[in-house]
């Protein structure tokens, strides 16, 4: 597996939809990403070997019924090829800055296998409610150390 994306970073939308990446997650998309909508709300960047995972999933998922294939449907239509340019950036389509809400202040995290973009208010009350779940046992991650 290669090197886990991990760690969480502030940034700002400029005018044109464009977001500075963090320079620990850069190296990792020098040629290039995939951005596309996830569960929870937030856009997600996979490097190409890991959407070659997520790609060969969705088509085993498509072919169980008429649903499985709109959601691979719409996974797929709904996914930008990303290129970070010389100073970091990746331009966000407005469809996904529309179903991820973003708006000028985003909080981006490194999330193992693949790096989120998030609305900050809502990133706020996911991580706030993941840290309180955290404070009882949680059925499966004592075993992993968490």
């Amino acid at each position: 597996m290669e090197q886990a994306f991990v760690g969480e970073f502030e940034h700002s939308l400029d005018l044109k939809g464009r977001v500075i990446l963090p320079a620990k997650f850069r190296d990792r998309l020098e040629h290039g990403g995939y951005l596309t909508k996830v569960l929870d709300g937030c856009l997600a960047i996979y490097t190409p070997e890991e959407f070659k995972v997520r790609t060969d999933e969705m088509l085993e998922i498509a072919r169980r019924g008429q649903l499985e294939r709109n959601i691979a449907r719409t996974f797929s239509a709904g996914t930008a090829e990303v290129l970070p340019d010389r100073q970091g950036r990746i331009a966000i389509p407005p469809t996904l800055r529309n179903f991820a809400r973003l708006e000028r202040d985003l909080k981006i995290i490194g999330a193992i296998n693949r790096i989120e973009i998030w609305n900050l208010d809502q990133w706020t009350a996911v991580n706030l409610a993941a840290e309180e779940g955290m404070r009882s046992p949680v059925p499966g991650l004592e075993a992993v150390g968490i």
